[in-house]
Formats: C-alpha cells, sequence, structure tokens
C-alpha cells in the first residue's frame, strides 16, 4: 500500500536536522546573530520605477538587511475571465470588489524594473530577492543570478512551483500560511527529493492586516522541533510587538511590507511599515537579539558595581573587644560590605576580637575564635 502524503512528508523531514540560522552569500543570521530583515516591496510602488527606488532608498536608511519583490503578471496569477472566485467579494478584504485579474495587474512590479531595483539594493548594501510565481519567474530571477527565493504562502502547496525553485540550489524561504502540519511535510518532502538543502519556514498568518492574538508564535519554535529546519516569521500585522516577540522566540527571518506612507492608495499599504516604524523594528528586533544572550546565573560584569547595594552584617553600636555578639549590637543591613548574611548564625555569640565602632562592616578577622 502506498504511504499516504504526510506520511511520505513526515519521513523525509524526519532525517533533518538543522540549526535555527539562516547562511547566505557567506553571513548567517539567527541562532549567534541577528535575524535577517527583511522590507516587502509588493506593489507598493504604484507602478512607479522612481518611487520603488525611493522604497529602496528608505529600506537602507532604516537599516534592513534585505528587499523582496514579487514576480508575476496579472496573466501567469489567473485569468481575464468572470465568474465565481474571480471577483473578489469578502466584505473584510481591502479589496473587496476588484477583480483578481485587474488587482494583479494593478501590483505587479514590471519585469523590466527587477534589473534596476536589484541594483539599487546593491548599491545600498543590501540584498534582493523575490517570489516567483510561475516557472516563467524562475528563469527569469535565475537569470538576474538572484541570491534565494521565497515562496508565497498561497504558493507554497504549489509543488511544481516548489520544486522547480528547490532545482536551482538556491536558498528557499517558505511562508506557510494556511498550511497544515501535513502539507508543510509534503513540501519539505519535495524540496528533499532534488537533494536541495532545507528551506526556512516563516509562520504567516494570511489575513491583510493580521492582529497579535492571531499570529500563534508558539508555533514557530515547533516548527524549527517538529521539522527540523529554520524557522521565522512572515508578518502582515501593524506596529512591531509580534516581530519583537518572534525575534525573542529565535526567528533567523522577519518579513514585513513596507511602504513610503500608508495615506497613499498603494494596495498593501494599510497593513505596511512606514520609514519611521521600520526603523524602530530594526532597533528593537535588534534590542531584542540583544537581550536573549546566553545561559548566565551570578553577577554580570556590568552587574559588579551593584554587589554593595546587597545586604550584610553591620556594627549596629560600639563594641568592645571581648564582648560577645548579639543581635542588639550587630544588624544585617545595607550596604553590603560585610559578612553576608547567610553568616548570621555562626557569628552570633562569639566574641569581639577587638574595639568595634558603630557602622564598620562586620569581618572575619573581627570575630574571635571562629571557625573558618
Amino acid at each position: 500500500m502506498a504511504q499516504k502524503p504526510a506520511e511520505r512528508g513526515r519521513f523525509t523531514v524526519k532525517s533533518l536536522g538543522n540549526p535555527n540560522v539562516l547562511s547566505l552569500n557567506g553571513k548567517s543570521y539567527g541562532g549567534p546573530n541577528p535575524p535577517l530583515i527583511v522590507a516587502e516591496l509588493s506593489g507598493n510602488h504604484q507602478q512607479s520605477l522612481d518611487t520603488a527606488l525611493a522604497l529602496v532608498d528608505a529600506a537602507a536608511d532604516c537599516g534592513v538587511d534585505a528587499i523582496k519583490l514579487q514576480t508575476y503578471t496579472a496573466d501567469t496569477m489567473t485569468l481575464d475571465v468572470e465568474g465565481p472566485g474571480f471577483r473578489i467579494e469578502d466584505d473584510d478584504s481591502l479589496w473587496k470588489g476588484e477583480s483578481l485579474h485587474a488587482l494583479y495587474d494593478k501590483a505587479h512590479t514590471p519585469w523590466e524594473w527587477h534589473q534596476a531595483v536589484f541594483q539599487r539594493a546593491a548599491d545600498r548594501g543590501m540584498l534582493a530577492f523575490s517570489s516567483p510565481f510561475d516557472a516563467s519567474a524562475v528563469e527569469f530571477l535565475e537569470s538576474l543570478d538572484v541570491p534565494c527565493y521565497k515562496i508565497a504562502s498561497f504558493e507554497m502547496t504549489d509543488l511544481p512551483l516548489v520544486r522547480r525553485v528547490a532545482e536551482t540550489g538556491k536558498p528557499m524561504i517558505v511562508s506557510t500560511g494556511m498550511a497544515s502540519e501535513a502539507e508543510i511535510a509534503e513540501m519539505l518532502g519535495v524540496i528533499a527529493s532534488v537533494k536541495a538543502q532545507p528551506p526556512v519556514l516563516l509562520k504567516c498568518t494570511s489575513t491583510y492586516p493580521s492582529t497579535a492574538e492571531n499570529a500563534n508564535l508558539r508555533t514557530m519554535p515547533d516548527m524549527h522541533q517538529r521539522f527540523g529546519v529554520p524557522v521565522g516569521l512572515s508578518d502582515h500585522s501593524l506596529g512591531i510587538g509580534v516581530a519583537v516577540a518572534a525575534t525573542a522566540l529565535g526567528a533567523c527571518v522577519i518579513e514585513k511590507h513596507f511602504v513610503l506612507s500608508r495615506d497613499s492608495d498603494a494596495v498593501d499599504a494599510a497593513f505596511s511599515m512606514e520609514p519611521a516604524e521600520m526603523r524602530l523594528l530594526v532597533e528593537e528586533c535588534h534590542r531584542a537579539y540583544a537581550a536573549l544572550g546566553q545561559v548566565h546565573y551570578g553577577g554580570a560584569a556590568a552587574e559588579q558595581a551593584s554587589f554593595k547595594f546587597r545586604r550584610s552584617i553591620y556594627v549596629a553600636r560600639d563594641i568592645l573587644e571581648g564582648e560577645i555578639l548579639t543581635e542588639d549590637c550587630l544588624k544585617v543591613i545595607r550596604p553590603g560590605y560585610g559578612l553576608p548574611p547567610r553568616e548570621w548564625d555562626r557569628v552570633l555569640g562569639r566574641r569581639a576580637a577587638c574595639n568595634l565602632q558603630r557602622g564598620t562592616p562586620l569581618d572575619w578577622i573581627h570575630v574571635a575564635d571562629n571557625e573558618q
């Protein structure tokens, strides 16, 4: 009896054991390094190359690591026909009433722009790559020698497309969106079947915008453990909180849509980051990464000066040599220059080795017949 696809996928990915790190162009992201922060330009260029290039410059000014395009045409995405499903009828959709063909025609990035946009990114020290939506887009992007590929969440079940991208041998980043465990396993099995390197899986919520409550970020480390591949986040929520939390959970990639102004009529403006927000996101994700540090107990180097604020044993009144040390002449107080409070019971009942003035931090040299 043939195995079910999900079983076949689980068998394939079970042997994968990869750190939560993306290696790209000789640099590593995640693990011991901050995540790769990607500004998704999508259709926010509003069919203006000047705007597209301005987006690249703004992203570079914000400190992001990479920009991403989407490579398709209206005709590679859908058919220019009327019929069930070819027009968006969802009342909650940002694009209600639009035909799919018209929407994709408005949102697509002209292929002749790609080289100029990628070159501008390179000039500004950023990586640049794209999401192909069919095999012809893969061939085109290969001609531009992109460093990696992104598979969009709605395309991750397009296994022929996944296979074609895997065959390039380039690193892959895959948004999981609504994918079930079985669908993810099957997709990973296709990638493994052509002996391609395991992809990065991005936790993604396929609503626009999404909410923090729908992020379910605990899925991200679970995917890493379950499938043995690096993980990250593709985030459609407003604000930076979800991305910062994902960084704290170990994301090696953070992807956010980017726009010059949400007041524009760009197709994805409503759930995209403006430059000031993107700059803050970069800063806070890096701060979250830095805060992870390492497992450490005891005072860090930066804390050494604070030891003086601990409590310790002090002389509370003048004491004569030979006098028995009791609770009425000693006190546990701040600062922390005396014996630590754990020595309290060992000190009581001993005799003073010398005259002691009120306010003296008690030391063993002040205690006669001690048993150190």
